[in-house]
């Protein structure tokens, strides 16, 4: 085991135990009236379900289309965030917590509207804001992407990263020191419906002879949703400011580990077949999602799975155990719709994989 893989190991245990002392040894946190706009994606549902059970006052705003009927006990505004939201002109709120706006006409329109009605505002961004991710380390303080159409309409693979700066440029010029903004990398965990961590222990449990990308000591980086909103939870109930990067601490997570820990959970008899960057790279599999998770050692993302998380780990943010995280995805895989179960979102197709499999034995 290298130095750095180790230090990373011991950092993330390091930071676990600090920041559980922590959350173990914090007073009843004064009951806050927390406005979360959207609150029915992958995250959002999580986030709600901590602070109702700490007892805070939960407003959400969202267009009552995704999961409608989720939180009947919690009150729900409708509102489309690229309408005029006066459903929230006249109220106050202590935090507002925004993990749904993706076009900087959105945060204008709403930051107008809550910036002299709330104390804290929380923007859930992504490490894709940055300008790049090529060099190791990457930390908040890095350059940003550049928003060639301020006007966009859409989001693709070339604006999303603009999109989203061009969205946190507001939030702080808007509300200054009164803002915390949240970069996390992929989202994984129960209700990760993009599949784009899930595909691998979904694959491994299959069994039989599978791909790999890369080598099995190549980092990656992730965020449990739970460790997610556990953190969120802290900026909400601290009123936390700053940038902070939410994903493990670079090195301590492998594509080997991962592998190796959802074979061992499901009891597979999978064997895995590496791939080589170049093999990947040559029959363009790395250029539709199907294989997430890994970006290439080398390369423009080479940086991408070495994004530093040190600052929000000094704030309190903890891990969970991988396996923990395998255990609980493939458990809630398990429960999804046939047709969910059937055909997922991300990874190879069983008829792709072949393919390849047959190119890279050849």
């Amino acid at each position: 085991m290298s130095v750095n893989r180790r230090e990373a190991l011991l950092m993330t245990g390091a930071a676990a135990l600090l920041a559980g002392e922590a959350f173990a040894a914090e007073q009843p946190v004064k009951k806050l009236k927390v406005l979360i706009l959207g609150g029915t994606g992958i995250s959002g549902p999580h986030l709600v379900r901590k602070l109702r059970a700490a007892g805070h006052q939960l407003t959400l705003l969202n267009r009552g289309k995704r999961n409608p009927d989720l939180f009947k006990d919690v009150e729900t505004l409708i509102g489309d965030r690229n309408g005029p939201l006066d459903v929230l002109k006249g109220r106050d709120w202590d935090v507002v917590v925004d993990n749904s706006g993706y076009f900087p006409r959105q945060l204008r329109t709403s930051t107008e509207i809550l910036k002299d009605h709330t104390r804290h505002y929380i923007y859930v961004s992504s490490i894709s804001a940055y300008a790049d991710l090529t060099p190791p380390g990457i930390d908040e303080d890095y350059k940003l992407a550049e928003l060639k159409d301020p006007d966009a309409t859409e989001i693709t693979g070339d604006n999303y990263g603009g999109l989203k700066a061009g969205c946190e440029k507001i939030v702080e010029q808007t509300f200054g020191e009164r803002q915390a903004v949240i970069r996390p990398s992929y989202i994984v965990g129960p209700g990760d419906i993009t599949d784009r961590f899930g595909y691998w222990p979904v694959r491994v449990a299959r069994g039989g002879t599978m791909l790999a990308p890369g080598k099995p000591s190549d980092p990656i980086q992730f965020i449990d949703v739970r460790d997610m909103t556990d953190f969120m939870r802290a900026c909400v109930e601290r009123q936390i400011k700053g940038r902070y990067n939410l994903c493990n601490p670079p090195g301590a997570v492998t594509m080997g580990d991962l592998l190796e820990t959802s074979k061992r959970i499901s009891k597979s008899n999978a064997s895995f077949v590496w791939a080589p960057q170049a093999f990947l790279e040559e029959n363009k599999a790395l250029d539709s999602g199907e294989i997430p998770i890994w970006a290439p050692p080398v390369g423009e993302q080479a940086g991408a799975t070495l994004v530093s998380s040190a600052r929000a780990v000094a704030q309190g943010l903890r891990f969970r155990d991988l396996e923990v995280t395998v255990k609980d995805t493939l458990a809630w895989h398990e429960q999804r719709p046939a047709d969910q179960k059937a055909r997922l979102r991300a990874g190879l197709t069983p008829e792709r994989e072949a393919e390849l499999l047959k190119k890279l034995q050849a």
